[in-house]
């Protein structure tokens, strides 16, 4: 019986930085976490031991902060691109670079009217996705968002479904709906200013959610992909991924009290889980 390797990559994995810089009196930051993998001739390696063609992941993690230091960091998307080239031009035992990177979003503290030159918060755990797979003939950009927390006090209703003999849930005409929002979406092209796209992009993600008077978080869903690839025609396409967090109404009536939509029970686990994508080819 012959064994032949298969397809295979390897690289690093959750290397992190903050970078710090300033101008003109004030401080800037950006915070990214960071994965980086490897395609190519790595056969030798797995089959005999033999690691010539084996750049170090510890080299990997270096490169990162080398790069960092060397270069502005003017999104993640230009960043994830300048290690994928860095990576191609130096191995060329290397076919393929695939670099994703997640920001962490800070945010200046207001100081009065304006902001505060040196003084951040964080709310949430919403990140700034961005990724980019490269050989030396193509490369692909993507971008998005995970966990931006939103919720619709009403306008959603889930009624009309399928029924079957252990169907136990009853129709809601006047549910909240909430979600947190996971977009990932294509570009078309390598030259666009990603750090106008990328608000552009969440901005109509909230607007959607917010005005959609909601059948199912399906059909909110297919409106917010849609909104974006009509507004934005240099994305290619986009992946929704949508918790459906369930607040359950809860039963006063043991307490002698009506309970007319007013009093919930916020429930993490389980969940439903809607995903879909959307294209514009």
């Amino acid at each position: 019986m012959a064994i032949r390797l298969g397809a295979n990559n390897y690289g690093k994995q959750r290397v992190r930085l903050l970078k710090r810089s300033k101008r003109d009196g004030r401080y800037d930051i950006t915070e990214l976490t960071l994965g980086i993998r490897l395609e190519g001739d790595f056969e030798a390696a797995h089959t005999t031991g033999d690691n010539h063609n084996i750049l170090p992941t510890d080299t990997m993690k270096n490169t990162v902060c080398a790069l960092a230091r060397q270069y502005p960091i003017e999104s993640p998307e230009a960043f994830c691109l300048r290690l994928v080239e860095h990576f191609l031009s130096r191995n060329p035992q290397v076919s393929r670079v695939h670099v994703e990177a997640a920001e962490t979003l800070w945010a200046r503290l207001p100081a009065g009217a304006q902001f505060h030159p040196h003084s951040f918060t964080r709310s949430g755990e919403e990140k700034r996705t961005a990724s980019v797979r490269g050989s030396r003939n193509e490369k692909t950009i993507c971008a998005g968002i995970d966990g931006l927390v939103v919720l619709n006090a009403t306008n959603s209703v889930f009624e009309n479904f399928l029924r079957d003999e252990y169907t136990t849930l009853k129709e809601d005409r006047n549910r909240i709906l909430a979600t947190i929002i996971r977009a990932d979406w294509k570009y078309r092209d390598q030259r666009l200013e990603f750090n106008k796209v990328w608000p552009g992009v969440r901005q109509v993600l909230l607007e959607t959610f917010a005005a959609h008077d909601s059948q199912s978080l399906q059909q909110t869903l297919y409106a917010m992909g849609e909104a974006v690839l009509k507004q934005f025609h240099c994305i290619r396409g986009i992946s929704l991924s949508l918790p459906n967090k369930h607040y359950n109404l809860v039963d006063l009536s043991p307490l002698k009290l009506d309970n007319p939509g007013e009093i919930f029970l916020p429930t993490d686990e389980p969940h439903g889980l809607i995903e879909a994508t959307l294209s514009n080819d």
